[in-house]
């Protein structure tokens, strides 16, 4: 299917069933370019989405998803069970089904006028990734950055997509005029062929610390998330060691460290891949992750143990904290708007 010639009005009859029913849904789109991934592109009713109060993490924090699933392919991703809210499945159909929200841009500026002074900042990056793969083809992020600089709203970003670096000459320009908080996520050094398995279709590690690099010469302080830590494959002292040499060497500012959480819908993805990839390693993660969804406390205290000393060694041991907020979930489908 070609991309260009489809009309906007044009709805595909073969769209996915759980897609098919909402109004917004203007085309599905395949095209060589992404071979084996179909985009629905949608006419959203809201952009802006704001976090449960309750939330332990981001109370009351707003946030925007341009895109619903994520072509990065990561077997862990806490944000597989988002796409369960539209009936499709947290395995294949989050790698390769994709909403694209076109209209985001418009709805954004509109709500920004109509609630602006509710809104203190937003994050961008919280579920999926705004500069995953597809945003090359869409350029949303250049519309969104304008909108909430234009309100003078801070903006965050965290992403593990190299095509931030195309936007950072915009965000130091907009940094005169709001402020911008950026983070990369790296789980996984000096092991490409882990890498490439777990993340399939992410940048290689050595491409996301030249974006760390390129943050940093933009002027910009870089917070890099270390996470998740994979238990038995990523969590030895050898491994955090180089790789927080590593963030240090790129100029990273401040870095987080976290242990994988395994909920309902990412549990499942992700044991099935470490039964075809490490089989030996299956019952000590039922062990581990035997009574919930998150290791016990004292392997993350084993964990924090060990980093503590590497984080002073490398340079991390400030007491500073980033401004960038970091979900222990995937947003709550009440916070979403109601098709997309």
């Amino acid at each position: 299917m070609r991309w260009e010639g489809r009309r906007v009005d044009a709805v595909d009859d073969s769209a996915l069933p759980g897609l098919g029913q909402f109004s917004g849904l203007v085309r599905s789109v395949r095209t060589p370019e992404f071979a084996g991934i179909t985009f629905h592109e949608v006419m959203a009713k809201s952009a802006l989405n704001q976090v449960s109060a309750q939330s332990a993490i981001m109370p009351g924090a707003w946030t925007i998803n341009p895109y619903r699933g994520c072509q990065h392919g990561c077997v862990y991703c806490f944000a597989r069970p988002t796409h369960s809210y539209l009936d499709l499945d947290t395995g294949t159909d989050f790698d390769t089904q994709i909403v694209v929200k076109i209209n985001i841009v418009d709805r954004l500026r509109q709500e920004l006028r109509r609630k602006g002074d509710r809104v203190e900042g937003v994050n961008l990056g919280t579920n999926t990734d705004p500069y995953q793969r597809a945003e090359g083809r869409y350029r949303l992020m250049p519309g969104i950055i304008g909108a909430l600089a234009d309100h003078g709203k801070p903006v965050s970003i965290l992403t593990k997509g190299t095509l931030l670096q195309r936007d950072l000459p915009l965000l130091a320009d907009v940094a005169d005029r709001t402020p911008v908080s950026l983070a990369v996520s790296i789980a996984v050094y000096g092991d490409d062929e882990l890498r490439a398995s777990a993340e399939p279709h992410t940048a290689t590690t050595k491409a996301r610390l030249g974006l760390v690099r390129a943050i940093r010469d933009h002027g910009f302080d870089c917070t890099v998330l270390l996470m998740p830590v994979l238990p038995y494959l990523t969590d030895d002292h050898d491994h955090l060691d180089a790789a927080l040499g590593q963030l240090s060497e790129a100029g990273a500012t401040n870095v987080h460290v976290g242990a994988l959480h395994l909920k309902p819908g990412v549990r499942e993805w992700y044991l099935g891949w470490l039964a075809r990839t490490h089989p030996g390693l299956v019952p000590r993660y039922r062990t581990l992750y035997g009574r919930g969804s998150y290791a016990p406390k004292s392997y993350r205290e084993e964990l924090a143990t060990t980093v503590a000393p590497l984080r002073r060694r490398h340079g991390f041991d400030r007491s500073a904290r980033s401004r960038l907020i970091v979900p222990a979930e995937p947003e709550p489908p009440v916070h979403q708007s109601p098709l997309f």
